[in-house]
């Protein structure tokens, strides 16, 4: 009986003004197992509230299997997790990825990479983590009617970044609740200028223009009241050479641009972090881009 092991990227979405379409994938990873089984469902590695029916990486494994036409047997999921859930960086997508990838393989892979972004994006109900938890890499994606599509990003070198994670919780529920039901029209057109920007400048490699192109005025305005310290964190992180800051997905984990030269943010960061006048405590963790997305091995 075959055995699918999926390794999922850990991703980070928005990038400043790419609200809801834009995402980079990093090497901070969660690996799932999946094997078909006689008997009820059996689950591994999950906290005790995920190991129940309602757990998502199965959940999203039932949608691909409605998709494909196919009823499973019993299923024993495992997982290792790197990916810190509920800190912006990709936890449900990972696990959604996971699933459909999972399911896809048990199925003899029938899907391209392009369906389990669509099938994983409905489930999600956006691609901008989904892309770079599939495909790797920096991409830009959008729904048409439906359907999903993505493209990956050439990043030119010579960028490093870091993750500052703080040790509480931010739901997508209640960031998505800070946002306003409207915006004014300039903001809309300040954030397109900035998005087109942005992506020129990531493959064209001007990093010195990042601090700009990063400006947002549809989400991160919002929610940073909901993270103590947020302005504190994007100044610190100029003075100590960033090219610029962003909040990663709906939050509450900041992200920072630095050039590769640069050998002193992370220990300047770490000291600023520490200081920091709250109660709650935050680490830095320097990250890489993955380029390579998801990885499926099937073995009989």
């Amino acid at each position: 009986m075959a055995t699918v092991s999926v390794r999922i990227p850990g991703t980070s979405a928005n990038i400043g003004p790419g609200f809801d379409c834009l995402g980079i994938a990093f090497n901070l990873y969660n690996r799932f197992s999946f094997e078909e089984i006689e008997g009820p469902n059996r689950f591994s590695g999950f906290a005790p509230q995920y190991c129940n029916n309602n757990n998502m990486v199965y959940t999203a494994m039932l949608e691909t299997f409605k998709e494909l036409g196919r009823l499973p047997k019993g299923l024993h999921i495992g997982i290792e997790e790197e990916v810190p859930v509920s800190r912006g960086l990709g936890s449900s997508a990972a696990c959604i990825v996971g699933g459909v990838c999972g399911a896809n393989g048990l199925a003899g892979n029938p899907l391209t990479k392009d369906d389990i972004l669509t099938i994983a994006s409905r489930i999600e109900g956006h691609p901008d983590n989904i892309a770079p938890a599939v495909y790797g890499g920096m991409t830009a994606a959008v729904e048409q009617n439906g359907q999903f599509f993505a493209q990956r990003v050439q990043v030119a070198p010579g960028l490093s970044f870091y993750a500052m994670i703080p040790d509480f919780h931010l739901g997508t529920k209640e960031a998505r609740g800070a946002l306003p039901k409207t915006i004014p029209y300039r903001d809309g057109v300040h954030n397109v200028g900035r998005a087109a920007m942005l992506l020129a400048v990531m493959t064209g490699g001007r990093f010195e223009l990042l601090e700009m192109c990063l400006d947002d005025k549809l989400h991160q305005p919002y929610r940073k009241r909901l993270i103590p310290g947020f302005d504190r964190i994007f100044e610190a992180c100029r003075k100590s050479g960033a090219y610029g800051t962003f909040l990663s997905g709906a939050g509450p984990t900041l992200m920072a641009i630095v050039s590769q030269s640069n050998q002193d943010f992370e220990a300047e960061m770490k000291a600023f972090l520490k200081n920091l006048p709250h109660r709650h405590r935050w680490r830095i963790l320097p990250l890489e881009m993955d380029t390579w997305g998801a990885v499926v091995d099937v073995t009989e």
